[in-house]
């Protein structure tokens, strides 16, 4: 026998959940999509079909349900914490547990110059997103967002770089500079505000973008973690995934216009990945934290 079971994991993709709190005549919501994913003695699931041991994944979405009613949803990482430590804490096969969170972002409708108490509209394509991991005892939380798209028309530049004889890319001292941002970033532990939190590093990562003359996509990549770094002590490791998202000017010379960088084409693909981690000075690394299924979402 060649083969043998390397590691093994299994859970509940994108549980999709609405909870409302409906307390008094102005209501709250909040919208997630949550993923788990048990670590534990199940070889035998595999290898014999045994399901003893086996919690099935429509316990887990069901607990997501309950879970929701029972204590709310105070942020997607306190959340992810309450059900992770659950999975370990009282489910005897499982060892380590993986809980993803996804939120999408509602802003309350304005009708006649006021918000609505019940009426909310979906902002943007931005999604926030936790990951709580329990693995030997430990709890770590990475916080993260995706899908948070960025351009700035001027403040960048691209020159200098290394040239060959395939290399027809012309430097620039001023270029659009945009990208959809996927950040995650771990915190320390797990005693954190982490609505506020997330709105400092959101904003920090906004901000640096902005204001940073950037000669490369990557410096400001750099820049924007050691900010976070800087600013948030609760966090101790960022990454980055960030495509460039080119934009070209567009030659209008045969039509007899001029154009001082005012009308570009905007190139969804290919593009430049740019990625980065960026970690506090001292920090010991979590690799179990950063362990995704290869299916998940």
């Amino acid at each position: 026998m060649t083969a043998r079971l390397q590691s093994h994991q299994y859970g509940k993709a994108e549980t999709r959940v609405v909870r409302i709190v409906r307390d008094t005549a102005r209501h709250e919501i909040r919208d997630l999509n949550v993923t788990s994913a048990l670590r534990g003695t199940f070889e035998d699931a595999y290898l014999t079909g045994d399901q003893s041991a086996v919690l099935p994944t429509d316990t887990q979405k069901n607990m997501v349900f309950a879970y929701a009613k029972q204590h709310g949803v105070e942020s997607p990482e306190r959340f992810g914490i309450l059900l992770a430590e659950h999975f370990v804490d009282d489910i005897a096969p499982v060892t380590g547990a993986r809980v993803d969170v996804q939120e999408y972002t509602w802003v309350r409708a304005v009708v006649d110059g006021a918000e609505h108490d019940h009426t909310w509209l979906r902002s943007g394509q931005e999604v926030r997103t936790a990951s709580v991991t329990v693995d030997q005892g430990t709890t770590t939380v990475i916080a993260g967002l995706k899908d948070l798209t960025v351009l700035k028309s001027t403040g960048s530049e691209f020159t200098g770089f290394l040239k060959d004889e395939y290399t027809t890319l012309q430097e620039t001292d001023d270029r659009v500079l945009a990208t959809s941002l996927i950040a995650q970033w771990r915190y320390a532990g797990t005693d954190v505000d982490f609505d506020a939190t997330y709105a400092t590093v959101r904003e920090t990562l906004i901000s640096t973008f902005a204001t940073l003359h950037s000669l490369a996509l990557q410096q400001t990549l750099w820049h924007m973690g050691a900010q976070v770094i800087e600013r948030v002590p609760e966090v101790v490791e960022i990454r980055f995934a960030a495509p460039n998202k080119h934009h070209f000017l567009s030659d209008l010379s045969p039509f007899g216009l001029e154009n001082p960088g005012e009308v570009f084409w905007a190139a969804d693909r290919p593009y430049g990945l740019i990625e980065a981690v960026i970690v506090r000075e001292g920090a010991a690394p979590v690799d179990a934290a950063w362990t995704r299924s290869v299916g998940a979402p």
